[in-house]
């Protein structure tokens, strides 16, 4: 059974491990396309998130933004491989911010017909949304399982009762 946890982590890990290095190779000094996709997201998130709350968000540099998100894919996989739940915090921190930038439903109108309703139930951006979401309850079912079960006990030695 210890093989096969090791081996779900390391295949479930390597969708974070492979996409960061992917993102690491292709950052160069504009943040890569990945910052090229992500700017206009953010602005809109950021934007969105201001309104309602009523105050001006700080601007953040989108390599900035890239950085942490391919730093917390790296070393949230890398631990989430030996089994750690810090891993998996680091994993489910990532997702928490990313899910809403990337997939920002909120932006569409359905009387657009370029971004209406039809378009987003049957298109990418649906599946990609609900993967996240899956990746999501993944760690969350990894985190409660390995919450769930007992911690080893070190048995200690009974002191051996002296006769005289």
């Amino acid at each position: 059974m210890g093989f096969f946890s090791f081996l779900g982590r390391v295949l479930f890990a390597s969708l974070f491990i492979l996409s960061a290095l992917q993102a690491f190779n292709e950052f160069g000094d504009d943040g890569g396309p990945t910052a090229k996709e992500l700017v206009p997201k953010f602005t809109t998130f950021k934007e969105n998130l201001s309104a309602k709350l009523g105050v001006a968000l700080p601007n953040i540099d989108a390599r900035h933004l890239v950085a942490i998100i391919i730093t917390s894919k790296a070393i949230g996989g890398i631990l989430f491989v030996v089994g750690s739940s810090f891993g998996a915090y680091i994993l489910l921190f990532y997702l928490a911010l990313v899910t809403p930038i990337l997939y920002n439903f909120y932006n569409y109108s359905p009387e657009n017909l370029q971004f209406g309703v039809k378009r987003i139930l049957h298109g990418v951006l649906l599946s990609d949304f609900l993967q996240n979401v899956a990746l999501f309850g993944a760690l969350l079912f990894f985190l409660g399982i390995k919450n769930s079960l007992p911690k080893r006990q070190i048995k200690k030695k009974s002191p051996k009762s002296k006769t005289a």
